[in-house]
This record gives structure tokens, sequence and C-alpha cells, in this order.
């Protein structure tokens, strides 16, 4: 899984909050049903089971959000229309829970998108991107 990236967001953060840099989490179910639970269970998730050992995020996870499909959220058509996709393929299609898809979708959860100071998105990086190589 990807629930590793926990440690490194909190590095960043840590690293970079000084400087008015801030990690933000936005859940979704959209990709392998993998969030169905409210704010609360998936923060218990993360602080007991993945990555567990009572992590605490160093940043704000909100609500559960959609990212693609009709019901997206508005933010993520902002984000989205400033950054295409870094990676051309879909996961598989049955495991991805919205429609319509276009090319420039969400591919999967832990995808993390870079906004500069004046609020305008500047570069996506796939899921498996380590979160602390952002720094680079």
């Amino acid at each position: 899984g990807l629930t590793h990236s926990y440690h490194q967001l909190n590095a960043l953060q840590k690293r970079f909050g000084k400087r008015r840099f801030k990690v933000l989490g936005f859940p979704c179910n959209q990709f392998g049903m993998q969030e169905p639970g409210t704010r609360l269970e998936i923060l218990n998730g993360i602080k007991y089971v993945r990555p567990g050992d009572n992590f605490v995020p160093k940043f704000p996870i909100f609500q559960k959000i959609e990212v693609n499909g009709e019901k997206q959220h508005p933010f993520y058509t902002f984000l989205k229309s400033h950054c295409p996709s870094p990676n051309p393929a879909f996961y598989a299609k049955e495991r991805l829970f919205y429609s319509p898809q276009h090319n420039n979708d969400i591919r999967w959860n832990f995808e993390k998108i870079l906004i500069n100071r004046r609020g305008i998105p500047v570069k996506r990086y796939e899921p498996r991107f380590m979160p602390i190589d952002i720094a680079d």
C-alpha cells in the first residue's frame, strides 16, 4: 500500500511548515473502495493500523470527498484544470468507482499536487512518488 507516505508527509510539513507550506489530506473512496470509513474512522485507522503505532498526521485531513466523476469536488476540478495527469494509464477500471472517466482524472489515492504561494497548482505527482522527494 501507500500508507507509508504519511510519515513522509509529516516530514515535509515539519521541514517546510515555517515557510507557509501546508500539506492537506483529502480522503477519497473512489479507488478500490479503500477509504470506506468516516473521517474519525480514517484517523483511527491511521493511528492504530496503517501506519499505526499511534501515528498522528501533522497536517489536516478533511472529510472524504470525490475527486473525479459527476460529483467531483470543485476544488479538484480547479486543481486538475491546471496540471495534467503525470500518468497516461489508469488502474484497473473495475477498481475505479466513479464515472465518467477522463484523461486528467486523479489516478489513485495519494496522488499529490503542489500548489504555489499564489494558489495555482504547478505540478502533479503519481501516487507512488515519495512525498519527501518533492523537496528536491
